[in-house]
């Protein structure tokens, strides 16, 4: 009965063991390809990362750029809106001297002048 007994461990510990290789083998491919997977990984967030940052320094070019126009369209802008305040003030003269000015005073009969001499 020992005998059957050690026979039988041996049996299950060969199919444990058995077991456990195949298992190991599943894992070690998951890992290979987890490990390809990680490095393409890398390499695409190195390729985008290198293509932001070209980005970013065109972004800030441009920046830049636009900064610059705008310091030099600023005195036009406010010699265009200068000119709009005198055009303004101009047409305010132009209907305060049109406009007829209002008949307060009424004019009263006016009489002959007599000067006495004596």
């Amino acid at each position: 009965m020992l005998e059957w007994s050690a026979a039988v461990a041996a049996v299950a510990f060969t199919i444990l063991v058995a077991y456990l290789i195949l298992t190991l083998r599943k894992v070690m491919h998951t890992l290979a390809e987890t490990k390809k997977t990680l490095s393409d990984a890398r390499s695409a967030v190195n390729g985008i990362t290198g293509e932001a940052e070209e980005l970013l320094h065109t972004a800030n070019k441009i920046t830049d750029d636009v900064r610059g126009k705008i310091k030099a369209v600023d005195p036009l802008i406010e010699t265009a809106h200068n000119v709009g305040e005198a055009l303004q003030n101009v047409t305010y003269s132009v209907k305060r001297a049109t406009v007829p000015a209002p008949k307060t005073i009424q004019a009263k009969e006016s009489k002959p002048l007599q000067i006495k001499l004596k």
